[in-house]
């Protein structure tokens, strides 16, 4: 069986090498794609076809994505968590040196310098004191979120001499075994911001997460302390950032992102939006989607999802598989199971996994999964999409 794959951006090479020639097409522009690979592309302005089982982001954000839509249609959204950690924890850590040094605003004040060597020299004495700094050796470092990049950056911050504090409720259990010993836990945000004199949020953007850095968290923080974002903007609210920087509360902001109120700020750094943008790191998202969309098409496994759970298990010789995807409603695996036995097929494995409203199950059978008893499980209330492998 073949497989036709959408791209809606420049995707790295590696990742398309991925898919083998002889059994995927590859194209920007195709009709009833089996799957949509993109990057930044914004898919809630695209119609998506009936015919696309699934959605895969050579990234880690999904926000343009219509998640939820495609949700109620049974239709995984894959991304690359962790594959891009790397690039933005270096940036990160080069954005502590920037705020602690005044290194941008000094290379600014010593371009702008004019007259001839011994005026510069002059100038030079003169003015390197607005610039002095800090250095960061018994700091201590609010992270918040402790993912793939969170846990990079704190470990990163702790080997440089930093004290480090983190915040994550929801840390995996994968992820507390890669954070180094010593990295403090702060019991609620709030206790992380009275004790952190620099904070970086590593957090997606959802709706528990906007505007989570606000002006009563910022007075909580000591005086002359920085904050860092690289996730999403709307996770700071940018007006109590500058009022925190009027008021000398904050001694910088550095963001990924340039918007009027904040790019002309003597004391914000903007950048654009470089996190992930380094060579290896696109091409690490790029193989990172591309093995889990390859292996959900043709498998029916499901690692990395952000609407569904991870559910995937070998499938054993000579039977068939049927993947079902369904909203988290009891008694569904009994409907289907049913079903099968009344086709007079035997289950060989069965794997159900739930997360939030949504639950999908695969189903290693022995003998023929025909259309007609893929039509009866489709018609069992609640079932969003099934398919035979």
């Amino acid at each position: 069986m073949g497989y036709r794959i959408l791209t809606l951006n420049q995707i790295s090479v590696r990742g398309l090498e991925r898919f083998p020639r002889d059994r995927y097409e590859i194209a920007s522009s195709l009709v009833n794609p089996d799957a949509i690979l993109l990057r930044s592309a914004d898919l809630h302005s695209v119609e998506i076809a009936p015919s696309v089982l699934a959605v895969g982001r050579a990234g880690a954000g999904t926000n343009n994505v219509p998640v939820a839509a495609l949700s109620k249609r049974g239709v995984p959204v894959f991304n690359a968590p962790g594959a891009n950690s790397n690039a933005v924890k270096e940036l990160v850590i080069a954005s502590l040196f920037l705020a602690a040094r005044n290194i941008c605003q000094a290379w600014d004040f010593a371009r702008g310098l004019s007259g001839d060597d011994k005026t510069i020299d002059e100038a030079t004495e003169k003015g390197k004191k607005s610039f002095a700094g800090f250095e960061l050796p018994g700091r201590t470092l609010g992270v918040i979120g402790l993912g793939a990049i969170g846990v990079e950056v704190a470990n990163a911050a702790e080997r440089l001499g930093m004290r480090v504090i983190g915040y994550d409720p929801d840390i995996t259990v994968q992820r507390a075994w890669q954070l180094s010993a010593s990295i403090e836990q702060a019991r609620s945000l709030d206790e992380l911001f009275s004790r952190s004199q620099f904070v970086t949020v590593h957090v997606p953007l959802v709706e528990g997460t906007r505007a989570l850095v606000n002006s009563t968290r910022l007075q909580l923080m000591p005086e002359q302390a920085v904050l860092l974002n690289f996730s999403r903007a709307p996770i700071v609210d940018d007006a109590a950032v500058i009022a925190a920087l009027d008021a000398d509360r904050l001694h910088a902001y550095i963001c990924d992102f340039p918007k009027n109120a904040l790019k002309d700020h003597a004391r914000v750094i903007t950048l654009p939006h470089l996190g992930a943008s380094t060579g290896e790191a696109e091409e690490n998202c790029a193989v990172m989607v591309a093995d889990t969309l390859r292996d959900y098409l043709e498998h029916g496994n499901i690692r990395h999802s952000v609407n569904f759970p991870d559910a995937a298990m070998p499938r054993p010789v000579g039977t068939r598989r049927i993947a079902v995807a369904n909203s988290n409603v009891p008694n569904m695996v009994g409907q289907v199971s049913t079903l099968l036995a009344a086709a007079g097929l035997n289950i060989a494995e069965l794997l159900n996994k739930s997360r939030g409203e949504y639950a999908y199950t695969l189903i290693d059978t022995e003998g023929t999964v025909d259309e007609a008893l893929l039509g009866r499980i489709r018609a069992i209330e609640g079932v969003l999409s099934a398919r035979a492998l």
